[in-house]
């Protein structure tokens, strides 16, 4: 037997608010209009409508705003109360899972197991940069989508994974995430030396910090925004590029290599 601990929000005069209407709220963040995120749930026009409105009346203020104009002639976006809710749901569902993990102990003999529930929430990557933004734009396709990643004023990264997990991480303009990168996927090139290249991912620094073992060296750019990028490169490499403490230079990584987590 599976045990899964599930959020909900209620009151007295409506009904509540779980996962699958929050899921709505992310589909139109997501799909930039109603129509077209009660398509990708699988629901009526009129049953996310209702959803919607159910949830403003529940909550007082409006969660969905309308738009006019733009490349699709209008459509919908969440309201900053709207973003905040999706935000605070998750959150409640981390420390939900939390709670429940710390009971886990008092579940032994019974059969239950909290297992299942908390390896996403207490997850441990052995990537060495995790970079924490807010999503810039979704751009949607055939299979994979492309999810840009705003991770400081001047840097953003942009990540190709596929829809399903779109929809399954929640991802949409304004939603926080982290990405995940593992420090030999980051090739490293002199700054000004890198600007004609197949690869999405060009991320200029400053070397801050190098560290040379045996074979390979450590090279710790500073990105801005208080914010670093780490790889793992030859020490060979490493001196034939002149990579030392103060000297600019360029990252290169590639988007299939960026992995996106949320909380």
């Amino acid at each position: 037997m599976t045990v899964r601990a599930q959020v909900s929000f209620a009151a007295p005069s409506g009904s509540p608010v779980g996962r699958e209407r929050i899921r709505l709220l992310e589909a139109v963040a997501r799909e930039g209009s109603i129509s077209a995120a009660a398509r990708a749930m699988g629901i009526t026009y009129k049953a996310a409508w209702d959803a919607i409105d159910a949830m403003n009346n529940l909550f007082g203020s409006p969660l969905v705003a309308g738009q006019t104009g733009g490349r699709r002639g209008g459509g919908a976006a969440l309201t900053p109360e709207g973003l905040r809710l999706v935000e605070t749901f998750h959150r409640l569902e981390g420390e939900l899972a939390r709670a429940f993990h710390a009971l886990e102990p008092e579940l032994t003999g019974t059969g239950l197991s909290a297992a299942n529930l908390m390896w996403g929430f207490f997850m441990r990557t052995s990537a060495r940069n995790a970079l924490r933004g807010s999503v810039a734009a979704v751009t949607d396709g055939a299979v994979n989508a492309e999810v840009a990643l705003r991770v400081s004023d001047r840097t953003t990264l942009t990540a190709v994974i596929t829809r399903d997990s779109v929809r399954d991480l929640g991802l949409f303009p304004g939603r926080e995430a982290t990405a995940l990168i593992k420090a030999p996927f980051v090739i490293l090139a002199p700054a000004g030396e890198a600007r004609r290249t197949s690869v999405r991912n060009r991320v200029e620094g400053t070397v801050c910090r190098r560290e040379d073992g045996a074979v390979n060296a450590e090279i710790t750019l500073d990105i801005g925004g208080g914010k670093t990028l780490t790889a793992i490169i030859t020490r060979h490499s490493a001196d034939d590029l002149g990579l030392t403490a103060g000297q600019p230079a360029c990252a290169l990584i590639d988007a299939a290599h960026i992995i996106l987590a949320v909380d």
